[in-house]
């Protein structure tokens, strides 16, 4: 079921125009447009309190926005009349916290929001979750709990969480931040394969290698302002802005 009827998939699946947000007298967004086609994995970087996690947030409509316009599939996110759960069923987040429930297994945590939310049928979302749950190579520990899995493999049980609710778009928010350096990897693999199937991806994210591996558009965020994007070749290797260039510089 599509948000709305008259999108085509040759239309931007995700189009961000002028968008303004503020927090009280603080301004995070500055006018920030971007149009996101379906099947491109598009990494959003920047120094910390850029923006980046405000904007993706404001994508699914945890953050409401001041101006401008973002829409999904062509419907407007933030028209106060859209069904909100709709639209989540269709942008999957994944967090840099894991937010998984810890009295539940992974297989449950993987079950219950289609279970409770879109109300389906139990061995149908049993039998998708299980191979969610191998699609991100956590077969075996269907029946652990959170705290009987590494801070990786909780977050690819998050991941699998996300993708039961068979979205359109997935967005990630700095998911491998609170991770150690060595399951940094296995979570940037389960979304290089997400990104190799077709998942349109949304990622704001400090791995460099990682973007320029995968992305197919890369913006560069400063202060509430896009201040350069381009294709990972062009960004990486040409950086015409002084911002950008000092900050990779810092990064690289």
């Amino acid at each position: 079921m599509q948000l709305s009827d008259s999108w085509s998939p040759s239309d931007p699946i995700v189009s961000i125009k002028n968008v303004h947000k503020s927090f009280g007298a603080l301004e995070v967004l500055k006018g920030i447009s971007m149009d996101i086609m379906k099947g491109e994995v598009i990494c959003i970087i920047g120094p910390s309190g850029s923006g980046k996690s405000t904007l993706i947030r404001c994508i699914n409509a945890l953050n409401d926005i001041q101006s401008g316009s973002i829409t999904v599939e062509g419907q407007e996110v933030h028209d106060p009349a859209l069904d909100k759960l709709l639209l989540r069923k269709k942008v999957g987040m994944v967090f840099q916290q894991y937010n998984l429930f810890p009295h539940k297994t992974a297989l449950e945590n993987v079950m219950m929001a289609p279970l409770l939310v879109l109300k389906e049928d139990e061995d149908e979302v049993e039998a998708r979750a299980r191979k969610l749950i191998k699609k991100v190579k956590l077969e075996g520990k269907e029946d652990n709990y959170p705290g009987e899995l590494s801070g990786g493999q909780q977050q690819r049980v998050a991941i699998a969480r996300s993708l039961a609710m068979q979205p359109d778009v997935m967005l990630f928010d700095e998911v491998t931040a609170a991770l150690d350096p060595e399951t940094v990897k296995e979570v940037l693999v389960t979304i290089k394969e997400l990104a190799a199937d077709g998942m349109t991806c949304i990622l704001v994210t400090h791995e460099m290698g990682f973007a320029k591996e995968v992305a197919d558009h890369i913006y560069f965020t400063d202060r509430g302002v896009i201040v350069e994007h381009g294709s990972p070749d062009v960004f990486f290797d040409n950086a015409k802005d002084p911002r950008t260039q000092e900050f990779l510089s810092q990064i690289l």
